[in-house]
């Protein structure tokens, strides 16, 4: 069995040879801990880690659905503590200096007034753009006949972008929140151009290849749940998902997510009714206070497929813990529709011991070949020799 085959398979609640073996990634600052707990000095990023740990990857069509241009990328201040500079986004952060990962101190946004919207963003958010459409690469035709050839080894995914999350990374929170509510007209009519964005700019690549899942991005809520209610989720963002949703499974696309921490349980039944049918990374939190997948099975049952879910304070409070907290999800994952991986990007404050510990568990627990058990076998041998996620 493929690892595409196997991935779709479990997808869709049905019988596999194994659950596939994944995982979220890493902080930065969790690299450098465990080089001084055994981690090869090599392994330095999230790509590496994944050949290193032995990850199946999985294949993405190249569209590009963001800014094109984006800002200059530049660097505005400089001192022994900190940096002040300009994103992609247009974003002026602080990012102080130190050796911890840390949250940048956001200074100013590029989008405060409609005047923004037309005249720095809506002429890098074209339609129109040759850089956006894949049949542009010169490779195009390859691109079509090596993923849906029948031989294919890894799951085909598409991005769909972000209807909430770019326009808070480009207004802040304050900013996009307050004019939900001031001036909601402008804010439908943001929206609604990333929807016919992002529905224009997939088309032809759902209409021409085959492909397993769609994923996007929707950072859009903390501990204690979404940042905007069911209702103005309705309003807003409902609708503009079934539109993305109803091009996807009109061509057989019928695993589709939004990566969102936090609790997301206020959401589930706004995406459910926008066509979104899947929670990532679903993150449980300390108490189990945020997401916690069991209650989410049992609640939709079928309706909702989950990728993550690994309470990542289990694995912190060391092996009986971690023992614990895989034999609590067992019996939810065998149902199928569920691939487990940590609830996020590994923390430093797992110890490198107890991460390996708990992929041992893992694997043992659900029949997954551990990779000494299966290094001589081809497609192992190809995975591993891969540069990144895209095959």
């Amino acid at each position: 069995m493929t690892h595409r085959e196997r991935w779709v398979r479990t997808m869709h609640f049905q019988p596999v040879d194994h659950i596939p073996d994944e995982e979220f990634g890493y902080w930065d600052e969790t690299f450098w801990t465990w080089h001084e707990q055994g981690l090869p000095r090599e392994v330095q990023n999230n790509a590496q880690a994944d050949r290193y740990f032995c990850f199946a990857p999985r294949s993405y069509v190249p569209v590009h659905l963001g800014l094109i241009p984006p800002f200059e990328t530049k660097v505005l201040e400089e001192t022994s503590s900190y940096r002040i500079v300009q994103d992609g986004n247009g974003v002026i952060k602080k990012i102080h200096r130190g050796p911890k990962d840390s949250i940048p101190h956001f200074l100013e946004f590029p989008l405060k007034t409609r005047k923004d919207w037309e005249e720095k963003f809506l002429p890098r958010l074209r339609v129109d753009q040759p850089e956006r459409y894949p049949e542009n690469r010169p490779d195009w035709e390859q691109l079509k006949a090596r993923f849906n050839s029948p031989d294919w080894e890894y799951p085909v995914g598409i991005n769909i972008g972000s209807l909430f999350g770019w326009l808070r990374d480009w207004m802040g929170f304050e900013h996009i929140l307050y004019t939900m509510y001031d001036d909601p007209e402008w804010m439908h009519q943001m929206i609604e151009h990333l929807a016919e964005l992002f529905v224009t700019v997939i088309r032809r690549a759902v209409e021409e290849i085959r492909i397993d899942f769609a994923g996007g991005w929707e950072d859009m809520a903390f501990r204690q749940g979404p940042m905007i209610s069911p209702e103005m989720f309705r309003e807003f963002l409902t609708p503009r998902y079934k539109r993305i949703t109803d091009l996807l499974r009109a061509h057989g696309v019928d695993v589709i997510y939004y990566d969102c921490d936090g609790r997301v349980i206020e959401a589930i039944e706004p995406w459910l009714e926008g066509g979104v049918n899947a929670i990532f990374p679903c993150e449980v939190g300390a108490e189990r206070e945020m997401t916690d997948p069991i209650r989410v099975r049992e609640k939709y049952g079928q309706r909702v497929l989950i990728l993550g879910g690994v309470n990542k304070h289990a694995l912190i409070a060391g092996k009986e813990s971690i023992r614990a907290e895989i034999k609590r999800i067992e019996p939810y994952v065998r149902e199928g529709g569920w691939i487990p991986h940590v609830d996020h990007r590994c923390p430093p404050t797992v110890s490198f011991e107890n991460y390996l510990y708990y992929l041992d568990v893992k694997r043992d627990t659900f029949g997954i070949p551990r990779p000494e058990e299966f290094e001589s076998r081809p497609e192992i041998r190809r995975i591993k020799s891969r540069p990144g996620y895209w095959p």
